[in-house]
């Protein structure tokens, strides 16, 4: 790595160069440096905008799972089975699902071998459990927090390795040459009051880019506070997306934000719903159920079905509970909540819950739970003590308060568009981990944890074997960015200069209330062509109309402005999909006048139509080019790409191995 300054129209900036930058510190990242380290590229670094940030150290489930090839039992099971069940998702290209499942294995047994405490039996098989959308016993996980240790403990490989972490730098431009990634534009918040506003460049021959998700899009949702992702910037350089369309949304809370799955919902705790002001308390999910075994059944049955499917709906399935949570936060304006320390009123008979209006499946697990007792709080701190002390250490305690919750955005399957080593359309980028749009409409539960770990490893590989080469000398690469740099550094003065009181965040809050309207579980082509209309004139006028008030605000600004751009990618990604006939599918209801009304009391806008599943087969492929005053579009409808099925001889492989031909 090489440290020198450049002059760019009068101001010095600090240029790092180096074969390699990684982007992000979760669980994806820290992977890809260290499995670049080990495969003989020790030219690299890692910038983050905080060590201790991101989804994959602050975020977890009920029992966060990770998805891999069976390793225990006698249930016979291959790779190629496993490639089949993610490909079955539908919209996710076959040689990625085939990738995804020969590699489960080594990147789980890396993580094992590092200390992620994943159990094991006696004779040292790595037992699992069937999580959604997996037909064999394949999930497996080290608690809540799986992907907090995870993240841990490669830190710890980062850390032995001497790998430096540029911490503290929020990175605003993806700087390209030819439709090639040749380095970053990133403020250092510790210098954002100097002349050049702490703009630092990245010269590089690889960028990885393990930004995460595109948290900060919606205002509703379970991604942690500060991770508020950096697509934007990707899709501004000419990076294209796929699956934008495709997202996971549940009840979580607000609060603190946590997924509501698994035990919080199966001890079927009370639902109530409020005004604003915390006044009018009442069972709201009453009124809309006239058999309350079904409601009973429906909030038991959150727990296995989490995320909202519109296929759950009909027949007062699991999902309803999510249209009705939505209806009465976001249409009605209220707020709700759950209540473990009562149980709901409909299921009691002589002051105790009547488990006789359970159906099977609801009072057999509750029965082998030895569950069949008590209030919610009871049944939850004798089933799962820990989920409890999660709360309460953080600030909320179960036993004596409600948990106000609402249908949150939590997990992009969507994203950039990478090859079959993770390699962006930008050539020498590559994005890894949720930023990547690595699965389709429905992918099983934990299978993006297993990502992190493959996606990372084979853009590792591939750079390895490949982009050896030295970054661009200094002073072709000044030349290059200068024009880059020069117009970020104008909005950068722009956005200081206008007067009046910062308005940051109050943007920030319309935009995501935007986005959580018009892109989230409930959509509708004009409420989507509304947003994205408002969205592209608000990107046109961002520099006039942005104030900051003071230097440390301008990285908010900038967060601002890749947060908008992303939503227009995405907005634009919806309306193609409802124009083309798409319908209800994957964890999002779209509004159909022709369809049918889930319960007679809610309002036509939640009339629905399920997908007949004509685009699984295709995958929405969108590009953005911000040459003129409006952004125009690039969109292609791929046919899905098969499994790949090859002559595997033995002889054969081993001799393209040897001759370096597999990794290119």
């Amino acid at each position: 790595m090489n440290k020198y300054s450049v002059n760019i129209k009068g101001i010095d900036y600090d240029v790092f160069s180096m074969n390699t930058i990684v982007l992000g510190t979760g669980a994806a990242g820290y992977n890809a440096a260290d499995s670049l380290y080990d495969l003989g590229q020790k030219d690299i670094a890692i910038i983050t905008e905080g060590i201790k940030m991101g989804t994959s150290r602050n975020t977890g489930s009920d029992k966060q799972t990770y998805y891999k090839l069976t390793l225990s039992g006698n249930t016979p099971d291959s790779v190629f089975e496993m490639a089949q069940t993610l490909f079955k998702g539908g919209s996710m290209h076959g040689d990625i699902a085939l990738v995804e499942a020969a590699l489960s294995a080594r990147g789980f047994y890396k993580l094992a071998s590092i200390g992620v405490p994943f159990p094991h039996n006696k004779y040292g098989e790595y037992i699992g459990y069937k999580t959604d959308h997996d037909p064999r016993e394949r999930a497996t996980s080290a608690g809540p927090l799986t992907s907090k240790f995870m993240t841990e403990k490669l830190e710890v490989q980062i850390n032995n390795k001497g790998i430096r972490i540029f911490d503290g730098f929020v990175v605003i431009a993806v700087l390209t040459k030819d439709e090639k990634a040749i380095g970053l534009l990133a403020i250092d918040t510790a210098k954002q009051d100097s002349a050049n506003k702490g703009f630092t460049l990245f010269n590089c021959t690889n960028v990885i880019y393990a930004a995460g998700g595109p948290a900060g899009m919606y205002l509703t949702s379970v991604y942690p506070v500060n991770h508020l992702g950096s697509s934007g910037m990707a899709y501004e350089a000419g990076a294209k997306g796929i699956n934008l369309t495709e997202s996971q949304y549940g009840i979580a809370s607000i609060k603190f934000r946590w997924n509501l799955s698994g035990t919080y919902q199966q001890v079927i705790p009370r639902y109530i719903s409020t005004d604003r002001d915390g006044n009018d308390e009442k069972e709201f999910l009453d009124e809309y159920f006239d058999d309350k075994g079904k409601l009973l059944d429906a909030i038991f049955l959150k727990g296995y079905q989490w995320p909202f499917d519109p296929r759950k709906i009909e027949n007062f399935g699991s999902s309803i509970i999510d249209i009705l949570v939505y209806n009465e936060t976001q249409i009605k304006g209220r707020r709700v909540y759950m209540d473990f320390m009562s149980n709901p009123t409909c299921s009691e008979k002589n002051g105790e819950f009547d488990f006789s209006m359970l159906g099977k499946e609801s009072y057999s697990y509750l029965k082998n739970s030895n569950a069949l007792f008590g209030k919610p709080i009871e049944r939850l701190a004798h089933m799962n003590q820990p989920a409890i002390e999660l709360y309460s250490n953080n600030g909320i305690d179960l036993t004596t308060e409600y948990l106000e919750i609402a249908v949150c955005a939590q997990h992009n399957n969507g994203g950039l568009m990478g090859n079959m080593w993770w390699e962006s359309n930008i050539q020498h980028l590559f994005p890894v981990g949720e930023v990547n749009g690595t699965f389709g409409v429905y992918r099983p539960g934990g299978s993006a944890l297993n990502s992190t770990q493959v996606g990372s490893f084979r853009a590792a590989q591939f750079i390895a074997a490949n982009y050896t080469e030295e970054p661009m000398e200094s002073s072709e690469f000044a030349k290059v960015v200068e024009s880059t740099v020069s117009a970020n550094m104008n909005r950068a003065l722009t956005i200081l200069s206008n007067e009046g009181e910062s308005n940051i965040i109050e943007n920030r809050f319309e935009m995501q209330g935007r986005m959580t309207r018009a892109g989230a579980h409930i959509r509708s082509l004009p409420e989507a062509e509304k947003a994205l209309s408002e969205s592209i004139l608000l990107l046109a006028n961002f520099e006039k109309t942005t104030v900051a008030g003071r230097s440390f605000e301008l990285v908010e600004a900038f967060r601002n402005r890749d947060i908008l751009i992303t939503q227009i990618v995405y907005l634009k990604a919806i309306i193609e999909f409802i124009r083309n006939g798409g319908r209800s599918r994957g964890s999002y209801l779209v509004s159909d006048d022709k369809g049918i009304l889930p319960l007679d009391k809610l309002s036509d806008d939640f009339r629905f139509t399920l997908d007949k599943g004509d685009l699984l087969k295709k995958a929405c492929v969108i590009g953005m080019n911000q040459t003129g005053s409006e952004p125009e579009f690039e969109v292609e409808w791929q046919d899905i790409r098969p499994i790949p099925t090859e002559d595997n001889w033995f002889e054969n492989v081993w001799s393209a191995y040897r001759r370096g031909e597999i990794v290119k």
